[in-house]
């Protein structure tokens, strides 16, 4: 395959601005091939934090633990009126299956959450390679059920509800809808929230060849290292539960997709919008020019991460508004 290569002078001048800040932030601390995971994940987490600050202050923000399969579940509710049943959107942070938190994503929910006038639930599911697949598609599934007789009680309207996330939580926010449809509940979930999400687990795409290395915030060989934390077995590398893009998607719910253009999942981003539409399901999708993976992170910093934000949370909130209430 013979693929251009690309340059980071298409890249937004703000965005462009965020990758130097998160590379500027990086170098003051050991390269990740000498640290332990756990280090690893500390550090990640300390060069988001400054990200994480300003934003829309939020009335009510509470965090529960959730027992689910012999683990305790951090999950966080962020609600702009509290006292009042709010429709919901249920967030699972990206970050390889590896990295990140409910901290590392709490401006983005907040942003959501004030923008579309909802609450937003957050989920820590457990990460890999700590545990694999399909652990925390179990997870996220035990706080549905726990959300199903709690909801009322924390201010979630259970009978207008959405999932989504970034990257890795886009994967298993359509995992979980379409473990929801095959188990016969597909109405539990009235749509989904799909930011520049991972749907296979194949590398040989042109973008991952045009945006394969760090420039562009995510590179090939991450990826793969992703994918092999989370999998472990190649052979489960084909199982639609793992791979999305490999399912059968009809009968999902509505979705919106935000996809960076300056990604190496830019590819499946796309295929995974067209095979939704000739699914038969209701999706818009929309290509934010000169965006790297994570841009949404950016929003303190970047102009075009607020409009997508803003896009997201407009098309969320009618989206929930269409849902007949319980």
């Amino acid at each position: 395959m013979t693929v251009a290569a690309a340059h980071d002078d298409n890249l937004d001048p703000q965005i462009r601005a965020f990758i130097s800040f998160l590379r500027e932030k990086s170098r003051q601390y050991p390269t990740p091939e000498s640290l332990q995971l756990s280090e690893m994940r500390r550090i990640a987490e300390e060069v988001r934090q400054p990200l994480t600050l300003g934003g829309p202050a939020v009335k009510q923000i509470f965090d529960y633990e959730v027992l689910a399969h012999d683990r305790v579940i951090r999950v966080r509710t962020i609600n702009t009126a509290p006292g009042q049943e709010k429709p919901a959107l249920i967030y699972l942070h990206g970050g390889g299956w590896m990295l990140f938190s409910l901290d590392t994503h709490d401006r983005v929910m907040r942003e959501i959450a004030v923008r579309a006038d909802l609450a937003v639930l957050g989920i820590e599911y457990s990460l890999s390679p700590d545990v694999r697949f399909p652990t925390q598609l179990n997870e996220i599934r035990a706080v549905l059920d726990w959300l199903q007789a709690h909801g009322k009680e924390i201010g979630i309207d259970t009978g207008r509800m959405a999932i989504g996330g970034d990257s890795a939580g886009a994967n298993m926010a359509v995992a979980t809808c379409l473990r929801l449809r095959d188990e016969g509940r597909p109405r539990l979930i009235g749509a989904m929230l799909l930011c520049y999400g991972v749907y296979d687990g194949h590398f040989d795409t042109d973008s991952y060849y045009r945006y394969q290395d760090t420039r562009f915030n995510l590179g090939r060989d991450e990826m793969q290292q992703y994918w092999a934390s989370y999998l472990g077995d190649r052979a489960e590398y084909a199982t639609p539960l793992a791979s999305p893009l490999r399912a059968d998607l009809a009968s999902l719910p509505r979705t919106f997709m935000v996809i960076a253009e300056c990604d190496v999942l830019y590819d499946e981003n796309v295929k995974m919008a067209q095979k939704l539409e000739r699914s038969g399901v209701e999706v818009c999708y929309k290509v934010y020019p000169g965006t790297t993976h994570s841009f949404l992170e950016a929003v303190s910093m970047a102009e075009v991460s607020g409009r997508a934000l803003a896009d997201a949370s407009d098309w969320l909130g009618r989206a929930l508004d269409r849902l007949s209430r319980p």
